[in-house]
This record gives structure tokens, C-alpha cells and sequence, in this order.
């Protein structure tokens, strides 16, 4: 028996978008679909742009929402950030899901185009910097590559000297009556932070009675668990560079794998993490 091909406008789809917004007006697909240009030849570089503007994607959405953080924190409204931390980890998650796709590709095949990368590098992202920043790793000098570029630069730096969601959230214990040193408090918040017992001592109250401070138990595991998936998306991107170039220098000048592995040092939550070998 032969079937009538479905036809949505019998539902009443719209089907003519003459005169109304279509989906693809509506997300500028032909700006993001025309964003890919390769410089070579290569069948690999396609997946090599993708796969970085795809995270560039995501990342635009993870300052989004930390912006939003620091200012629900900062107004003790403390219910909508834990929404919005919840929903930046499944966004980590997500970016650490792409390196399983770029690992596909072989050392081979990236030699194939890596010439054409030229001086160009991740660690030159501009909003990558910005949720290091946001999250408190803090470092001035990651703001040169971006010098040449006064908006963006003058943006990167509004946020250096801005008080992270860390910072926020050591406020926040301030107000609720936990006694923080001065130290911590008046610090100047474009300087990397450091770990200080009046916050690891105001974490361990909270974690040994979590009933009656609730609001903050639930904030600290939250940020417990950004910064957990943050670390899987940095210890992710090492072993893949590992994987697809070893040891050599990185596009940009810096050491490639060993730079990067660096970075997994990095502690945003120090008083988080110590309190639980002092409970």
C-alpha cells in the first residue's frame, strides 16, 4: 500500500518563512556555518576548527553564567547560583566530551596543517582567560597576548580586578559572622589568591554542622564540584596534546605539555579541598 509522504503544513507547521523569523535566522546559522576556513588542504583541519569553536561556544555560555554567580553571591541570593554552578559543570562536562572527538585524530594528520596554525594557540583564548579569572586564577601577565585587541584587553581586565566567585563567596562567610582576617578581606583581587586559616576554619564549621548552614554547605560543594570538573577538562587537554604532538613546543611558544601540566597544580578552592582531610 503506497502512503502519503508526511507533510507537517497539514498540522499547521509553518512552512513558508518569506515574511517570519525561520530557525536558522533566529541561531545566524549562515554566520556560524561560513565561520569555517581552512588554510590547508588537510581533511583534519575541518575537525581541528570545529572542535575549537564549538568549546569557544560553550565557553561564551560558562562567563555567562559565572557572571551571574558573582552577582547572586554578592546579593546573598544564593539559590540561583547554585543553579547556574550545577548547569557550568554539565557545560565542563560537555568540553571534556570534545577532546574524545579531537583525539580521533592522529599525530600524522595534524602534521598535516599545523603549519598553517602559524604563531596561534589555545592558551591565547581570550575567554578562557576570562574563566580563569572569574574563577580566581588570577595573572596579569596571560593579558599580553590580548593587548593588540583594546576592547577585548580593557574587558579581561575589568574582570582581573573584579572579585572572583572565590572571593564573593569569602564575603559572603564574612556576612554571615565568620571571622575572616583583614588580609583575606581588603586583599587586592587582581593578585592570585592564597589559602588562609580563618577561611579553611570558617569551611570546617560549616562542613561539621552542614544543618545549620545549609545555604553555604550546599555553595561549597557546588564550587567543589565546578572546580572538579574544571580540573578533568584541563587534565583532558594534556593528554590529548600529549597524544597528538608529545613534547614539542606548543604553536604558540610555550612548551606544549609541560606548560599545560603546570596548570593542573593550579588550586582555585584551596580551604575547600584541605577541609576535608581536617574533618
Amino acid at each position: 500500500m503506497t502512503r502519503t509522504p508526511y507533510d507537517p503544513e497539514a498540522e499547521g507547521a509553518q512552512m513558508s518563512f518569506d515574511d517570519h523569523m525561520s530557525y536558522g535566522d533566529y541561531l545566524h546559522l549562515d554566520k556560524i556555518l561560513t565561520a569555517q576556513s581552512p588554510l590547508s588542504a588537510a581533511h583534519d583541519e575541518m575537525l581541528f576548527i570545529v572542535q575549537h569553536q564549538a568549546s569557544e561556544i560553550w565557553m561564551r555560555l560558562v562567563i555567562h553564567e559565572l557572571t551571574s554567580v558573582c552577582d547572586h553571591i554578592a546579593r546573598d541570593d544564593l539559590a540561583p547560583s547554585f543553579k547556574m554552578l550545577a548547569r557550568v559543570s554539565r557545560i565542563l562536562d560537555q568540553l571534556n566530551s570534545a577532546w574524545d572527538v579531537l583525539r580521533t585524530m592522529t599525530p600524522s594528520e595534524y602534521t598535516t596543517f599545523r603549519e598553517a596554525l602559524g604563531m596561534s594557540s589555545g592558551f591565547q583564548s581570550f575567554q578562557y582567560r576570562a574563566i580563569e579569572f572569574l574563577a580566581g586564577n588570577k595573572n596579569a601577565a596571560m593579558m599580553r597576548p590580548h593587548e593588540h585587541r583594546p576592547a577585548i584587553h580593557a574587558w579581561l581586565k575589568e574582570i582581573l580586578q573584579a572579585p572572583s566567585i572565590y572571593d564573593q563567596s569569602i564575603r559572603l562567610l564574612v556576612r554571615k559572622g565568620f571571622a575572616i582576617d583583614k588580609s583575606v578581606t581588603d586583599r587586592n583581587c587582581a593578585l592570585p589568591y592564597h589559602a588562609n586559616d580563618s577561611v579553611r576554619d570558617a569551611w570546617l564549621t560549616i562542613y561539621r554542622n552542614p544543618e545549620a548552614h545549609w545555604p553555604l554547605y550546599e555553595l561549597a560543594e557546588k564550587l567543589v564540584d565546578f572546580e572538579d570538573y574544571f580540573r578533568r577538562w584541563r587534565f583532558n587537554h594534556v593528554t590529548t596534546v600529549e597524544r597528538i604532538i608529545g613534547f614539542k613546543t606548543g604553536t604558540g611558544g610555550t612548551s606544549g605539555v609541560n606548560y599545560l601540566r603546570k596548570m593542573l597544580d593550579v588550586v582555585l578552592f584551596p580551604e575547600l579541598w584541605n577541609v576535608r582531610t581536617d574533618l
